[in-house]
């Protein structure tokens, strides 16, 4: 059966304002919002990929590079130049970072350039083993990571010295040094601003009537500061009392986690706590479920909030939450290496700030009307 051209073009046209506003999107959540199947929106996404108006990633499809089509026809008709090769070191290759990499891998096709990518821990020793590998190999000539720079040691002023002292450009990923020793200048980051996403988060609540919101912080994350920068930064502002944090001390999902959870919601029943910001979204997911073997209604006796987006769409009520521009951040770090690599020393260095999002959902908009 053949489909409705004109209900094809507009799905199609639709598909592509999401991307022009977002960067990146996804197939399931094109599905939901289109109210078609998924299948249908991939077969929209490989008419799109095949006139050029987008490029098709690992779940679903990103815009194409912002360089102009003149320097992508140069690429496809030269054949004695050698490509630019950047190497790519993440701590994961799970949970959060595949649709970094995704974005990454998406604007290397579409610049030519090779991406070799290396998975390591959240470890600095390490992060120096996979960044040696590649740099003792002398087949990347850029280096786009994501080390683990927690603390204030002298580990991590250590750490960041070696990157800058090394022999190619480097970017890092999702990261940021927050001390300034002297070959600092030239490093290079693009990050997600978590701690604007963070601040979006409380204004919605206290838009929808919120006066006491608590934050749960996840455990050894780097992006914890950022949140609480952003929470105390919001709270003060709107004139919320911001002493509600918990720093969680084991995963919400690990063994032990009920007792932790119980305390959590303990200590908002006795300081009033109507909203829980929770990073990240298993944590939060966790949350969920524990409030409803306890009886507790999700928006009206609490609204919850996620941080990361990567599984909250999966709880009952679908949770509301923060959605950092991973693939975003991914691209631009590729788009950066390779300016960078073109333009040397002629071209200053960057710190980029990319915006998150904060996707609505049923777990923070009361269906009663009033608070």
């Amino acid at each position: 059966m053949t489909e409705d051209r004109p209900f094809a073009l507009q799905r199609r046209e639709q598909l592509m304002d999401e991307l022009r506003l977002h960067g990146a999107v996804r197939v399931r959540d094109l599905a939901r919002l289109l109210e078609v199947s998924e299948l249908t929106v991939r077969r929209d996404i490989n008419a799109l990929a095949a006139r050029g108006l987008l490029t098709k990633v690992h779940g679903g499809a990103t815009l194409p590079t912002e360089l102009d089509s003149a320097q992508a026809q140069a690429r496809r008709t030269r054949t004695a130049a050698t490509p630019f090769a950047i190497g790519m070191v993440v701590p994961s290759l799970d949970y959060y970072w595949p649709q970094v990499v995704s974005g990454a891998r998406a604007a290397a096709a579409a610049l030519g350039v090779q991406l070799q990518l290396r998975g390591s821990s959240y470890d600095q020793a390490e992060d120096r083993r996979q960044i040696s590998r590649l740099i003792e190999a002398k087949q990347v000539q850029g280096l786009l990571l994501a080390p683990n720079l927690d603390g204030d040691g002298d580990g991590v002023a250590e750490m960041i010295d070696w990157i800058g002292n090394l022999p190619v450009p480097t970017i890092l990923v999702e990261r940021q040094i927050s001390s300034w020793p002297p070959n600092s200048r030239q490093l290079e980051w693009v990050r997600s601003d978590h701690a604007l996403g963070l601040e979006m988060a409380v204004r919605h609540l206290h838009e929808h009537g919120h006066r006491r919101i608590g934050l749960v912080l996840s455990k050894g994350s780097p992006t914890s500061a950022h949140l609480a920068h952003g929470w105390h930064k919001a709270c003060r502002e709107l004139g919320l009392p911001d002493d509600f944090v918990v720093r969680a001390g084991v995963a919400l999902y690990e063994p032990g986690h009920r007792q932790t959870i119980e305390a959590i919601l303990e200590r908002c029943r006795r300081c009033g706590v109507t909203a829980l910001i929770v990073h990240s979204d298993p944590d939060a997911i966790s949350i969920a479920q524990y409030l409803s073997e306890q009886g507790v209604a999700i928006p009206d006796d609490i609204a919850l909030v996620g941080y990361d987006d990567e599984v909250a769409h999966l709880a009952e009520p679908a949770i509301t939450a923060v959605r950092p521009p991973k693939a975003r951040v991914g691209r631009t770090a590729v788009e950066m290496m390779v300016s960078r690599l073109k333009e040397g020393k002629r071209r200053p260095p960057q710190r980029v700030l990319i915006l998150p999002e904060l996707i609505l959902r049923d777990s923070s908009v009361r269906r009663t009307t009033s608070i």
